[in-house]
Parts: C-alpha cells; sequence; structure tokens
C-alpha cells in the first residue's frame, strides 16, 4: 500500500510540474483616446488626482450623514454587495477543483442470487462492508484548464467587486446630487414667497391708492398679474421640491424623517466643494476608474476562457482511487489482512466532436475580441464624461460669476425704480419690470449655483475620488448586516 502511494504521488507530481498552460499572455489594450484633454479644459496641475474620500469632498453634516445612510440602507448597494459575496464563492468553487477531494465513506453491500442463476446451482448471498478514503475523479491539470478556469473565475470576481464600486461612487453622487437639487428648490421656494409678500403688500398698496384716486385700474390689474405670477411660481417650485424628497428617500432607503439626531445643514453657497480638481494625463486617470477596472477584468477572463476551451484539444488525465478496509463482516472490518484499495486512473482523447472543441475555441476568441472593444469602448466613454465635466465646471463657474453680478445689478435696479416710483417720476409697469427681472436674476443664480455643484460632484465620480480602502471598509459593513 505504501508503495502505491508513492507512486500516485509521484505521478501527480509529475503531471502537475509537467503542467502547462494554453491560455494566452495576456497584454492590456492601449487607451484609445487622446494623450491630452481638450483646449476646452483648464486644469492646474499635472501630476495626479487631487481627490479624497467622501467625508473629506462633501463638507456638509447633513449630506454627509444622508451619504451614510444611503450606504447602509439602498437596497440597491445591497444587492450589488451580495453579488461580490456571490463571485467571491463561485471562485472558491472553481478554485477547489484544483485539489484533489477526498470523501470518507462506509458502504455495504449485499446481493442474493437465485439457484437457477447461479453456476453452483444453489442460491448464492452474499454482503461486504467497506469503510475507506475516496479519492473522487480528479482531474489533473495537464494542459492548465482547470487553472484557466480558476482565473476565469477569479477576473469575474474582481469584475464584480469593481462594477460595485462603482455602483457605490454613483450612489454617493446621486445622494449628493439630489441633496443639492432640495437645496435648489428650498431656496428659490423662500425666494418665491419673499416676492408673493412683497407683490402682495405692493397690490394692496396700489388699490388703496386706486382707492384714493391716484393709480389707475391698469395700475392694479399690473400688480395682481405679478402677483399671481408669483404665487403659481412658488407653488411649481413647491411641487418640484416634494420631488427631489421622494428621489431623496429612495436613494436613502428610508425617509430623511426616520434619520435620528439629523444635523443642521448648508445653504448652496456654504457647501464648501472644491473646485480646484486636476488631472495628469487621461491614462493615468481613467485607469483607476472601477468601470474600466471591471471592463479589464472582464477581458482577463475572456483571455482566461481561450486556454480551457484549447485544453479540451488535448487527452484529459483523470485519477480515481480509494484506501480502507473491507470485509464480509461488519465485525471484521478491521481485522487484520482487511486492508483494500483501488486505482482507476483514465485517459480521454476526443476523437471526433463534429468540430464541437473548435467551434468552442472560436466563440472564446470572438468573446475575447468583444471584450477588448467593450474594454476600449469604456475607456472613450470616461474620457468625454471627465472632459465634459472639467469643462463645464469652469464654464459653469463664470457663468455664476456673471449670473450672481447680474442678480446683484438688477436689484441695485430695483431700488432706484420704486424710490422713483415713489417719488412719481416712472409708472408702476417699470416697478414691475424691474421687480421680474430682479427675481429672475435671483433664480437664475441659485439654478447655475446648483449646477456647479453637481458638476463638481459628478467630476468626484468620474474621476473615480474614493479610495479603495474606505470603500471596502463600507462595503465589509454592509456585508455584514
Amino acid at each position: 500500500m505504501t508503495r502505491l502511494y508513492k507512486k500516485s504521488a509521484l505521478i501527480i507530481l509529475a503531471a502537475v510540474l509537467g503542467g502547462c498552460s494554453l491560455m494566452p499572455a495576456y497584454q492590456r489594450p492601449g487607451a484609445p483616446i487622446p494623450q491630452a484633454w481638450p483646449d476646452s479644459v483648464k486644469l492646474k496641475a499635472t501630476g495626479g488626482l487631487a481627490l479624497t474620500d467622501w467625508q473629506h469632498y462633501f463638507t456638509d453634516p447633513r449630506l454627509q450623514a444622508l451619504i451614510a445612510a444611503a450606504l447602509e440602507n439602498n437596497r440597491d448597494l445591497r444587492v450589488a454587495t451580495a453579488r461580490i459575496a456571490e463571485a467571491r464563492a463561485q471562485y472558491g468553487i472553481q478554485r477547489a477543483d484544483r485539489l484533489p477531494n477526498l470523501n470518507l465513506a462506509a458502504t455495504e453491500n449485499a446481493s442474493r442470487t437465485p439457484a437457477e442463476l447461479s453456476y453452483t446451482g444453489a442460491t448464492l448471498t452474499s454482503r461486504r462492508y467497506d469503510v475507506g478514503v475516496d479519492l473522487l475523479s480528479y482531474e489533473l491539470d495537464f494542459w492548465g484548464r482547470v487553472s484557466s478556469l480558476n482565473a476565469a473565475a477569479k477576473a469575474s470576481y474582481f469584475a464584480t467587486e469593481s462594477a460595485q464600486r462603482a455602483f457605490r461612487l454613483s450612489l454617493i453622487a446621486d445622494v449628493a446630487n439630489a441633496y443639492l437639487s432640495l437645496l435648489e428648490m428650498r431656496e428659490r421656494a423662500r425666494l418665491a414667497e419673499t416676492t408673493v409678500k412683497a407683490r402682495a403688500e405692493s397690490r394692496e398698496l396700489i388699490a388703496r391708492r386706486r382707492d384714493a384716486g391716484v393709480s389707475s385700474d391698469t395700475d392694479w390689474l399690473q400688480a395682481e398679474g405679478s402677483y399671481q405670477a408669483a404665487v403659481a411660481e412658488l407653488a411649481s417650485l413647491k411641487q418640484q421640491q416634494a420631488a427631489a424628497e421622494n428621489l431623496l428617500n429612495l436613494l436613502l432607503g428610508k425617509s430623511m424623517a426616520e434619520i435620528k439626531d439629523m444635523p443642521p445643514g448648508r445653504s448652496l453657497a456654504e457647501q464648501g466643494i472644491s473646485s480646484e480638481l486636476f488631472a495628469g494625463l487621461p491614462a493615468e486617470v481613467l485607469l483607476r476608474r472601477p468601470d474600466v477596472l471591471a471592463a479589464e477584468q472582464q477581458l482577463i477572463a475572456a483571455n482566461a476562457n481561450i486556454g480551457a476551451a484549447r485544453a479540451a484539444y488535448f487527452p484529459r488525465i483523470s485519477l480515481t482511487g480509494s484506501v480502507g478496509t473491507a470485509s464480509r463482516s461488519l465485525s471484521g472490518l478491521f481485522d487484520a489482512g482487511s486492508g483494500a484499495w483501488s486505482f482507476q486512473p483514465s485517459i480521454i482523447q476526443p476523437l471526433f466532436d463534429a468540430g464541437r472543441t473548435s467551434a468552442n475555441v472560436d466563440i472564446a476568441k470572438q468573446r475575447k475580441v468583444i471584450a477588448v472593444a467593450e474594454y476600449e469602448k469604456t475607456i472613450q466613454q470616461a474620457f468625454r464624461e471627465v472632459a465634459d465635466l472639467l469643462s463645464a465646471r469652469d464654464r459653469l463657474a463664470e457663468q455664476l460669476a456673471a449670473q450672481q453680478a447680474n442678480a446683484d445689478a438688477q436689484n441695485h435696479l430695483l431700488r432706484l425704480v420704486e424710490a422713483r416710483y415713489k417719488a412719481g417720476i416712472v409708472s408702476h409697469l417699470e416697478v414691475l419690470d424691474a421687480e421680474r427681472q430682479a427675481f429672475a436674476a435671483e433664480q437664475g443664480a441659485i439654478q447655475v449655483r446648483r449646477a456647479w455643484l453637481s458638476a463638481a460632484t459628478q467630476l468626484y465620480k468620474a474621476l473615480a475620488g474614493e479610495s479603495n480602502d474606505s470603500a471596502d471598509s463600507t462595503t465589509q459593513k454592509v456585508a455584514g448586516k
């Protein structure tokens, strides 16, 4: 028996050491994008990526609490996290195929042969009891088929993990954008409420002046129309505010009212999100994005599957055996001389399969071609997204400065026109026109400010501004719930 063990061990060792892989050597495709950002992008530096974790990037305490709640309760994130565990388990199953599987088995075989079928002419009854360790059919990975499948499973696991990180970044950005939209609606609604109150007072003043014969019916109708327009605008903003709250609750996985000890929030102007983001060469920045990493892992998996498909051309060597004790009676299982063993090596060489193996290799190769194209497309889309956001960041900053200056000028003009109207120099129509322009300028400033903050938020996601360590810790926390 000892000689058998040594012989089997030598066979396995020789096969493993002599094994070769038919998997093509992996080479990362070149990034099919320009080596510099478009001229419309203004870079502050060219030395990497100045981004931090979301807790440091989004400084509003209330927004931080909302993002933390979303990372803990969002159902889609839970699904994405569970898929990581599923892929990890699948990789573990595939990895187990590289090692022999041993089972402890105890069996009884009993049979009765009728006399007319017995070679002795008498009824035969036999029993056999076996206890031993079974080696299930273990494939010697001489051609690298099992190792290729293992590499593909590992890459698929990493791709799932990167996809979860991409979703996590998207969730952070979506929560921030929903919160910013809610702040915009609230600030615009407060401005509309102030405008409604001011126009109501103006309408009442003109009504008294009309009763005194100082103002005409035309002035009162103009004031009434201006007041009702402000009321309608306020109602529209309230509806948009409710929609923003509903979206934020959906992303959170719970109502904002259910979050205990909610810290105070900040206005749009006080968010403190820095616009001084910079990026180096496109390839340096984009290759760290989780969606690009996921696409590359899918490419690695497709490359590994080619090796598994090629190995089907060659013989598959499998070992099956057992070692233990056997006896006719249960009590004699462990008596001296009851040792038993079996050893069944097998070699299967495909002879004719009507082109099935060749077709499987062609499928694996074409899937790699598809994976390469998808990887390159992902990088190209990432380049466009980042370039658009970098450009939008700069243009919106210029627009915000101009819009705020316009709002200041319109408010100053409104004060001058109101003073001239009280002095009887201009008509009430000029006052209404100045009010509309000032109101529109203030609303526009709030909208552009929110758009600029949203561009900075999307840029954080597009540049994969969160470290993997931080993402891993939160993923483990969510997975452990």
